[in-house]
Order: structure tokens, then sequence, then C-alpha cells
């Protein structure tokens, strides 16, 4: 008997390994391998929160880059996980790559998300990524920015036409504070899924046909299965 198990131990693997392949594991996508800037993406806006994506697709620009808020809007900006640092950094809109003085910064960030409070609905924001040659090739915002005069497109093109010319500003890390918005706390860390489970790539069907082979070896060899 102990001979009789000995080579129905040995056999089973070769018989079902030969027709079927030996078992292995895939790993389904999760949203950490979903591309270089997918991660993490702003939730839908709400009327007393309107979330912003940066460098969204990896495309120099925020999104939505021109908008209105109301006082006592939270606006979070949601950095993607990236090789390339960015920042929402206050300036002003006669020096549109400057930070200003007393103003907002995120500081330069990945994968991170940076928040904001509208105090003051009266006073154009406008904000630029500090990155370097980021600011001059139109990485720039604005919030309540009047519809005439000094207006985002007007900002805008201010920014593109310092384009190379820009000055690197140095990174110091998080400032709070703000000038018509007002930053209370530093960047935080943005959860990300985790990794997935292996899962066997081996059908149903081939299990029972595996399990068939074994009860035609066990009847073979004279083996009782429990």
């Amino acid at each position: 008997m102990k001979f009789s198990v000995a080579l129905a131990a040995v056999f089973l693997p070769v018989l079902v390994n030969a027709q079927y392949g030996p078992e292995t594991e895939t790993y389904p996508e999760t949203s950490t391998t979903a591309g270089a800037a997918a991660a993490p993406s702003a939730p839908a806006s709400s009327s007393t929160n309107i979330n912003v994506d940066v460098a969204p697709g990896g495309k120099l620009v925020f999104n939505p880059s021109n908008f209105t808020a109301a006082n006592g809007t939270t606006v979070t900006f949601f950095f993607p996980q990236s090789s390339i640092s960015h920042s929402v950094t206050q300036s002003s809109f006669a020096n549109p790559c400057t930070p200003l003085a007393s103003g907002f910064d995120s500081g330069l960030q990945d994968a991170k998300q940076f928040s904001i409070k509208i105090t003051n609905d009266q006073q154009p924001i406008w904000f630029f990524c500090k990155a370097p040659l980021h600011c001059g090739t139109g990485f720039v915002g604005s919030i309540n920015a009047p519809t005439t005069g000094n207006t985002y497109d007007a900002y805008l093109a201010a920014a593109k036409a310092i384009g190379a010319n820009e000055v690197t500003v140095p990174d110091s890390g998080p400032m709070t504070g703000g000038v018509g918005a007002v930053a209370t706390a530093p960047p935080a860390a943005t959860a990300t899924t985790g990794s997935a489970k292996p899962t066997s790539s081996k059908s149903s069907a081939g299990h029972l046909v595996a399990n068939g082979v074994v009860a035609l070896l066990a009847a073979a060899f004279g083996i009782t299965l429990a």
C-alpha cells in the first residue's frame, strides 16, 4: 500500500502538469499602476468644496485653472503620484511667477493634497507652480479673477511672456497663511490602493479534471479517498 501511495504521489503531478501546465498566479491591476500621473485624482466638487487636479495626465496645468469660490469654500489641490513634484504657490497679477509675500505655498509635492479656505471672495487669488520653468509655460491658475481688465487670460499671457526667463524659486517647504484665502495646514498624504492579492489562473474546469485524474489513479492503485 505504501508503495502504491508513493507511485500515486509521483505520477499525479506529472500527469496533471503535462496536460494543463503548472498553476500560475496573476495580479489584477490596481490604481497605483494605472499611470505615472493618474493617482491621486480630484473627486467631484460640491457647493462648499472645489477640488483641483494638479498636472492631470502629466500636463502642466491646473484643472480647473480659473473658477469662482464664495467665502467659506474649501479648495483642495490634488497632486499626482509622479517623479516630478509640483506646487501651488500664491503670487500676484503683476508678478505671476514670483511668490506673494504672506501668501500660501504648498511647497513642491507629489501624491499629496493641499487645502485653502476662501476668506475674501472680492480678492482675486493668483497662483502658480514653482517647479523650475513650469510657470513660464503657463502653469498658473486663479480664483475669483475679474472678467475684465486683470483677467485670468491676461495673467496667463503674462506668465507665458516670462517663458524661459523665469527665475527659479527656492523651495522652503509648505507655508500656511494667504491673502484672500488661507491655508491652515501643510499638505497631507493621499491614500492609495494597496497591492492586490494574486489569483490562480487555473480554471475550475481544470481543477475538476485534475480531481478526476486523482480518482482514476486512486482506483488503479487501490487507494480509498476520504
